[in-house]
Parts: C-alpha cells; structure tokens; sequence
C-alpha cells in the first residue's frame, strides 16, 4: 500500500479553527514537521482541507 509523506511548510496560525485540528490530527505541530500515513481516503481528505499549510509526495 502506499504511503503519504505530509510536511507542514506553513503557520496555522491566522487558520480556521477546523483546519488547527486537522494539523494536530494529521500529528504536525509546527512548520518543518514531517509525518508518514497510509495513503486512504480519510488521510487525503484532511490533506484536501489543509493543502495550502502543507506538501504531501508519495513513498513506498
């Protein structure tokens, strides 16, 4: 199965409510932090939501 690799390259602060959740969710907490998850709906769908504070590449 595939993985996605998610860095957070910009602040949540300024950012809805919502897509702060979605960041501590994802594990990222601050800019530069780097987390690997499976690649399933749920996970592309919080990426969707906070696409512009972060960089998602595949990996195996």
């Amino acid at each position: 199965m595939a993985r996605l690799k998610v860095t957070q390259i910009r602040s949540e602060i300024g950012g809805k409510q919502n897509q702060r959740d979605t960041l501590r969710s994802l594990g990222l907490k601050r800019i530069g932090d780097i987390v690997v998850k499976e690649d399933r709906p749920e996970i592309r769908g919080m990426v969707k939501t906070v696409t512009h504070l972060v960089t998602v590449e595949e990996v195996d």
